[in-house]
């Protein structure tokens, strides 16, 4: 499958032959998978699948077997441009050149984090903390306050910059949390169920929310859901872990698939919503 041109570069990422083993048993045995840039694929399946181990094995924090290989393009070096904080695949200049590269930068937002019930951090310590070289006891100068605001802007959460972080929402604190994940602007973007314990509302607005990253970026997004409307409504392409090995392909050809729909059984489809209503 050849690679797909985003708006300004062209990018994928192939995974091919992924297998990890705990002893003599595959939790994942050779799965291969073509991740593009500006699409969204959501990795489904039963509890204990091994879906969080596949994201474990491509952020290479546990053993396993297998390539990772990221495509794309980057700038030539000679824009005049800092590309210190920013990653250069992301300059909008013209003079650009292919690479090839093992080690993809990676954004990550977790299920949960964990934040002591009283906590005075507020969320500009946890911004600062994340991406200032300046001890976080410290007083923040105004230019650190405003560069932690607007990197929240990007997901709509600068208006909770003075907010303790123990107060948050479930689907404010994931909106921080994936500002951060998308600062500097990453290759791959892991959201590793990332509204559980979020309300309905939460829901559709973070994933609103991803969509217009997913747009803006241009970036692969990489997703573990157990919400399978949602994913229904809103992924690109869907894998399967089932039985240590995956099924790829689009939401209507996974949905229907004999052994998915023996795991979670018949999923309405949004055009079968459309009908019915």
């Amino acid at each position: 499958m050849p690679c797909l041109v985003g708006k300004s570069h062209v990018c994928c990422t192939r995974i091919e032959n992924l297998s990890v083993k705990a002893g003599s048993e595959y939790i994942l045995k050779d799965i291969n998978l073509h991740l593009h840039c500006g699409e969204l694929t959501a990795i489904v399946g039963r509890n204990g699948a091994g879906k969080t181990t596949f994201i474990k094995a491509l952020l290479d924090t546990i053993p396993h077997s297998g390539n990772i290989i990221f495509e794309g393009e980057k700038c030539a070096g000679n824009c005049g441009k800092d590309h210190t904080t920013d990653h250069d695949r992301f300059c909008t200049c013209r003079k650009r050149i292919p690479y090839t590269t093992t080690k993809p930068v990676f954004g990550y937002v977790p299920q949960t984090l964990s934040v002591e019930p009283g906590s005075p951090v507020c969320v500009e310590d946890l911004v600062l903390a994340c991406t200032s070289k300046r001890p976080v006891w410290l007083k923040h100068r105004t230019k650190d306050i405003e560069a932690a605001s607007e990197i929240l802007s990007c997901t709509n959460s600068h208006k909770l910059l003075k907010r303790r972080v123990c107060d948050l929402s479930g689907g404010e604190l994931q909106r921080v949390m994936l500002a951060l994940a998308i600062n500097p602007v990453p290759d791959i973007l892991l959201l590793d169920e990332p509204v559980s314990g979020v309300d309905r509302v939460g829901l559709k607005s973070f994933y609103e929310l991803v969509s217009s990253i997913r747009r803006d970026f241009d970036i692969t997004i990489l997703l573990i859901s157990h919400d399978l409307d949602l994913v229904a409504r809103h992924a690109d392409r869907v894998v399967f872990i089932n039985n240590a090995s995956a099924v790829v392909g689009t939401v209507k050809d996974v949905y229907r698939q004999k052994d998915f729909v023996e795991v979670f059984g018949h999923i309405m489809l949004p055009d079968e919503y459309e009908k019915s209503e």
